[in-house]
């Protein structure tokens, strides 16, 4: 668990918790438990997330510090480029970056503020490739399915 301010949500792929650090969000936390310190910036995040759970919010503008090597910086605004609705393959970002697709699938795995950074939108060539959240695929599906990706699934 990360220590900073905290809020929660309830959303269509469980509860949620945002951790705020510095003015910034950096980690988004499934099923987490704890004391709830809510900041103005974190009522936002909350707010923004609420709306594109609705259907009525394709991007984000809360400040976002995911920790991570060079890679992964360059990693997260790769996936932070990917457009509401549509997906990448991680051979699509292996050859964007230069690295493995093994490689992108371990940065997808890494991703500490999933959805913010929205590394559900990163398929396999064959499949839809894996989700760390919880619910695993199951979250990864309906979060494509909130997107209007779902044409892609089948």
């Amino acid at each position: 668990m990360t220590d900073g301010a905290r809020a929660r949500l309830d959303s269509p792929v469980g509860p949620l918790t945002l951790v705020e650090q510095d003015g910034a969000v950096v980690a988004l936390e499934w099923n987490a438990t704890g004391d709830v310190v809510r900041t103005g910036m974190l009522g936002d995040a909350v707010a923004q997330m609420s709306d594109y759970f609705a259907g009525d919010r394709q991007a984000f503008d809360v400040p976002l510090q995911p920790r991570g090597s060079a890679f992964q910086q360059k990693f997260y605004a790769a996936l932070r480029a990917i457009p509401y609705g549509e997906t990448r393959t991680y051979g699509d970002l292996a050859t964007e970056l230069g690295v493995s697709a093994q490689a992108i699938g371990q940065a997808c795995g890494a991703n500490p503020i999933a959805i913010l950074i929205p590394c559900h939108r990163v398929l396999g060539a064959a499949g839809l490739g894996g989700f760390s959240g919880a619910g695993g695929v199951e979250a990864k599906v309906k979060l494509l399915k909130l997107e209007g990706a779902a044409s892609l699934l089948i």
